[in-house]
């Protein structure tokens, strides 16, 4: 299977890609998602690689951010919580079994 490189800013990693389409693309500045290496449109599962390219292909361009959230039914919240987690943790903190981690720690307020 093809595979892209997603880049979170501290760890490239290796995303595989469908067969069928190439996974990247040139823009001459280095190598971008295309839309056909992207998961489908009817994922439900979202593992930290399909979150990592979404976020990836919006950033690059090949998406918008609308046609993301649209495209896979999510909140313009819930994937910018997935950006955040990105710039603040790496791939890592997409984690969802993990993602208590990574929350900010707040004290209780008592009334």
């Amino acid at each position: 299977m093809p595979v892209m490189t997603v880049n979170d800013g501290n760890l490239a990693t290796a995303v595989e890609a469908p067969s069928s389409a190439p996974a990247v693309r040139s823009d001459g500045q280095g190598l971008v998602p295309t839309v056909a290496a992207l998961p489908p449109a009817t994922t439900k599962r979202w593992v930290i690689r399909r979150k990592a390219a979404v976020v990836s292909a919006v950033r690059a361009g090949v998406l918008t951010l609308e046609e993301a959230c649209q495209r896979y039914h999510l909140s313009v919240e819930e994937f910018l919580s997935w950006q955040r987690l990105i710039d603040r943790h790496g791939m890592r903190g997409l984690r969802a079994t993990r993602l208590q981690d990574y929350r900010l720690q707040r004290p209780l307020q008592t009334g």
